[in-house]
């Protein structure tokens, strides 16, 4: 393994933790708030202090991963604020209670 390859891979590692619980925020987030877009979530996020910024980016992996784990869904589109764009919006399933079952 290159020394590249290596310290990228550490570095992963070491942020798993991390991704865990902002994917438990954001379902949290849902559950609570209702159905949502990436850059809401990532508003609600920076809001409640769990994030440095209102970013996207923040997000948006988050929900690729928790849309493949099954406790989320694509429920719809609507125009974002940020972009103007036609956007995903996403709701958490009917069973979000136990998210860290299953990993």
């Amino acid at each position: 393994m290159s020394i590249t390859s290596e310290t990228c891979r550490e570095s992963y590692n070491s942020l798993l933790p991390e991704l865990k619980t902002r994917r438990d925020f954001i379902l949290q987030i849902l559950t609570e708030c209702g159905d949502m877009t990436a850059q809401e979530i990532a508003d609600e996020l920076h809001g409640r202090g769990i994030t440095p910024a209102a970013e996207r980016n923040f997000a948006a992996p988050r929900l690729t991963e928790l849309q493949k784990l099954g406790f989320i869904q694509a429920a719809g589109k609507r125009i974002c604020c940020k972009t103007g764009k036609n956007v995903t919006v996403w709701s958490a399933g009917k069973d979000t209670l136990h998210i860290n079952e299953g990993k």
